[in-house]
Order: C-alpha cells, then structure tokens, then sequence
C-alpha cells in the first residue's frame, strides 16, 4: 500500500502539470525506501522499480502497462487493422481485490529477497542499462527540457554535482582545454 505521503506528493505533481511518469516516481521512491528500511526485498532493481509503478498505477497515476506500449509500437497487420477500426464498447477492465492468501504469498516471497536491489550501484545500473535502450535524440531531448525547466539555483546545483562527480581523466582533458582558451584570448589581445 502506497503511504499518504507518496500519494499527496503525486497529487502535487499532477496539479504542477508534471508528466505521469513524474508521478509514478514518487511511488517508485517509496519502494527503494522501503527495501532500504527491509521491510521487504526484489530480486533486482528492475523488479523494485516495477512494483512502485505497479502501486502507482493502483493510485490512479495514468502510466500505460508495457503491453500497450508495445501493441501500439508493433506495426498492424491486415486483419489487426481490421479489426481495431470495427467499433468496441471501451468497457474498463474491473481490477479484482487480490485474495488474502495471494497477498500473503507475494509479501513472503518478497521478504525473501535481498535488499542489495535497492543499492546506489544497483539503481545506477538499472539507469544506465534503461538509458542504453533509448536513442541518442530521445535522451538529449528529455536533458535539454530538465534544463529548461529547472530554476537558476537547481541549475547551479546540477552543475556542481556534475563538476564534483566528473572523472580525473575529463577534468585534465578540461584544465589543459581551458588552458588553450586562456593563451588563445591573451595572444589575441
């Protein structure tokens, strides 16, 4: 169950206008922080993450499920096409209240499991792996909208991070680069 708090911070996101996706991330926080407290385990980062999507799409946040994603990416073919023009009734999909024993089950089952998934290297793994699969203009798109949309003092703020977190070998192949800017402007003087 999601806590009050979770919820209530993807309710403020959705009233800011943030994406659904903004608001799944609130659950997804939760789940990290309750497999770091051990109040459960996953067996990987990716299930972690899948369960706090799972809470959040209970909460009403309106993220679609991988299947529909991928139906709707799969190129149709004739009888498919056929088929989706005819008229459906949109009739919703009535969610069923998971029996006490399945409940119970899961939770076990779950507590079982190591809390190493929720670790910083685990998650930065899941990131990286989950960015690879995305293409080059989708990932510059998505950073070129953070900075537009961050304030000047969360820009700031990013910045330092990334200056602090950079590697020894970038940050010579920086100094020597604003070393040549420097000689270049003194020699234009």
């Amino acid at each position: 169950m999601p806590t009050k708090q979770a919820t209530a911070r993807a309710r403020k996101d959705k009233r800011e206008g943030k994406s659904a996706s903004t608001q799944a991330g609130e659950f997804v926080r939760e789940e990290i922080h309750h497999i770091r407290q051990g109040k459960h385990g996953a067996r990987s980062a990716k299930q972690a993450v899948a369960i706090g999507l799972s809470e959040a799409r209970r909460a009403g946040v309106d993220i679609p499920d991988k299947s529909s994603k991928k139906r709707s990416t799969a190129k149709k073919s004739g009888s498919t096409a056929k088929k989706s023009t005819r008229k459906r009734p949109a009739a919703k999909k009535a969610s069923k209240k998971t029996s006490a024993r399945r409940s119970r089950a899961t939770t076990k089952a779950l507590k079982r499991e190591s809390t190493a998934s929720a670790s910083k290297s685990a998650l930065s793994r899941q990131a990286r792996t989950a960015a690879s699969k995305r293409s080059s203009a989708s990932r510059s798109a998505a950073a070129k909208k953070a900075a537009r949309t961050k304030g000047p003092a969360e820009r700031k703020a990013a910045a330092k991070k990334a200056a602090a977190h950079r590697s020894a070998a970038s940050r010579s192949a920086s100094a020597k680069k604003a070393a040549r800017t420097r000689a270049m402007r003194a020699r234009s003087r």
